[in-house]
């Protein structure tokens, strides 16, 4: 036989060492803990609850006594010259001189067969009294016991022994009442022992607190869940929670005398405080195995610590960065060998994993950096090359003929043979000359990122003159043009740049409108207040954009329409003026199912002018 019985578990897996060694020992002890504590419960909670049922046996009989001594007590009364006579002067100082003898009656009363209070224990004037019980004894004849009420005389809860009143030639002239203190009956228990938080609870036959031993005054008169009084229905034990919450083994008993229930309860803590010596012995025993387990777990941890540490030292080297296989070492049992062998094996395939990673990643960033700069060259070269060919041509060719038109017009303007109607046509020409010659400098601003210096600028003027340019063209096309401007604020911005920012939002609108097929549209613009900043919208209610080229509307040269249709730069210039200016530009749906371009621009600090100019909501290009 080996010096150490446990040496068989050498060479298992570690989870069955461990498992297998501690549930030897801790089965058998937590089994018996278990049985035993549970076991002593039991009978503990038996012999409280066979001792509620005996105290409420006793304190049955203690009332039971206390009745027929009342009984005793009524017939000596009743036999009484004062009382058969209904001698209110005798009958007043008798009654005292009872009442003080017995405190546990609250009254004695002397009623006659019409109501009317004969004699009292307690001062009071002749009067009638509104009971019922004095009417069901002068027609009975025999004695009876009241309902729980208020005393009228003594104003407290009480009950009234009812006895009739037979004159000389026996005929039932009166009725005795004696009242019972309720508030003071449970004084009859006292001298019963009873564990601490033990209460005896008297009820009647609508399950009504007659009397209990704590805080009699707080529950009297309440109704509470119990047994029936009859004797042959009567549970002799139950466990319930009582009035006041706490739980408890009953002990019920009926009083002959009268239909009442009379319940001992004892608290079921009484049980787990007599049951807790036994706990005790319980707890040692645990005590014990516990001892035991720890020694065994400290001698079983000892084989493998050393392996666990060789572990976990290359797991900490490996967490390091350092990749290099770890030092295969002995171990204590069957996991620790395969731990350290996958792990020699996971220190290689991280080690190679790593290598091709880093070559990856470089590769990719080699690759990254490499398109990047490629991409800016390209979209460099080709929006130089192609703003350098636009600006150029359009220079050439449009400078000279509009300072010719420029020139006339001015001419016109200073000949008086020109009559004044044709004046407002001349100053027009002059207006849209200039501002075409703006619009091919801003071009050229474009190309070179030079934007214009901003200043304050009224949108609605701004929105004006784009009404004017384009409402001759749109009314060809039957396109309705609303506009609904709700701010005076002026902008930071150039007129002539924000004005070509608006012209291209409804040219757009325009050309999805055309491209749709459309013989009727509709083109609303918005000018509202946006916090700090203005917010100028452009509403269609064409096909909309499509959700792949949402991305790309304000890229350079990005353009859905058809070959000769644009160039794609209009989006992008208005995408470079807004952002010189500070603002922010952007795309969304609308309700109509079109498309709808904005743009916001921060307040000018000065003062907007409070002068109108003709743009007014719902204003209409057609004619």
């Amino acid at each position: 036989m080996p010096k150490n019985p446990l040496r068989l578990l050498e060479g298992q897996p570690l989870r069955r060492q461990v498992i297998g060694a501690t549930c030897a020992l801790l089965i058998p002890f937590a089994a018996i803990e278990l049985w035993s504590e549970s076991r002593t419960r039991l009978e503990r909670a038996e012999e409280a609850q066979a001792q509620a049922a005996s105290v409420a046996t006793t304190a049955a009989s203690y009332l039971n006594q206390y009745l027929n001594g009342v009984d005793s007590m009524a017939s000596a009364l009743l036999r009484h010259p004062a009382v058969m006579g209904l001698d209110r002067s005798q009958a007043d100082g008798l009654f005292a001189e009872v009442l003080h003898k017995n405190p546990l009656l609250l009254n004695i009363m002397l009623i006659d067969r019409d109501g009317w209070l004969k004699g009292s224990g307690l001062p009071t004037q002749d009067r009638m009294l509104t009971l019922t019980f004095p009417r069901s004894v002068i027609e009975s004849g025999k004695p009876t016991i009241s309902e729980l009420m208020i005393g009228q005389v003594s104003r407290k809860p009480t009950i009234v022994l009812a006895y009739p009143v037979h004159d000389a030639n026996s005929g039932v002239v009166g009725v005795l009442g004696l009242g019972v203190d309720l508030t003071q009956l449970q004084t009859l228990f006292t001298a019963i022992p009873l564990p601490d938080g033990s209460v005896i609870t008297l009820t009647d036959s609508k399950s009504r607190v007659l009397a209990r031993s704590r805080d009699a005054e707080q529950y009297i008169g309440k109704v509470i869940d119990t047994t029936s009084v009859s004797p042959d229905e009567v549970v002799p034990e139950q466990v319930r929670a009582g009035l006041d919450g706490v739980r408890r083994y009953y002990g019920n008993a009926v009083v002959e005398r009268v239909p009442w229930l009379l319940s001992v309860g004892i608290p079921t803590s009484v049980a787990v405080e007599r049951s807790a010596p036994q706990w005790r012995r319980s707890f040692a025993i645990a005590d014990v195995t516990i001892c035991v387990a720890l020694l065994l777990a400290l001698w079983l941890s000892t084989l493998m610590s050393d392996g666990v540490n060789r572990v976990r030292e290359n797991a900490q080297r490996i967490a390091d960065g350092d990749l290099s296989p770890p030092a295969a070492g002995p171990a204590p049992n069957l996991e620790l060998a395969r731990l350290q062998t996958a792990f020699t094996t996971m220190a290689a395939s991280l080690r190679d994993t790593h290598a091709a990673l880093d070559r990856r990643i470089e590769q990719e960033r080699s690759t990254h950096e490499a398109l990047q700069s490629l991409q800016r060259q390209v979209v460099r070269q080709e929006r130089l090359a192609a703003v350098g060919i636009l600006v150029s041509g359009v220079a050439h060719e449009l400078n000279n003929p509009l300072q010719a038109i420029l020139g006339t017009a001015e001419l016109l303007e200073h000949d008086p043979r020109v009559p004044a109607e044709a004046l407002d046509e001349v100053a027009f020409i002059k207006t849209q000359s200039s501002r075409a010659r703006e619009i091919i400098r801003n071009l050229s601003r474009f190309s070179s990122q030079q934007p214009g210096p901003p200043a304050p600028v009224d949108m609605r003027e701004v929105i004006s003159e784009v009404v004017q340019l384009r409402h001759r063209d749109l009314d060809v096309l039957s396109v309705t043009l609303e506009v609904q401007a709700s701010t005076s604020r002026k902008v930071h911005g150039n007129f002539t740049e924000l004005e070509q920012v608006v012209l291209n939002f409804v040219i757009n609108a325009q050309q999805s409108l055309e491209h749709d097929g459309r013989t009727r549209g509709r083109i609303l613009i918005r000018v509202v207040d946006a916090g700090s900043k203005v917010r100028v919208e452009v509403h269609d209610d064409g096909p909309g954009v499509a959700p792949e080229d949402e991305p790309k509307l304000f890229q350079p040269f990005f353009t859905t329409k058809p070959v000769g249709k644009g160039t794609g730069l209009g989006l992008s210039v208005s995408y470079g003026i807004i952002e010189s200016f500070g603002g922010t530009i952007g795309y969304m749906g609308n309700p109509w199912g079109g498309a709808t371009f904005f743009f916001e621009l921060p307040v000018a600090e000065d003062a907007a002018r409070s002068d109108q100019v003709p743009v007014v909501s719902g204003q209409s290009a057609r004619r």
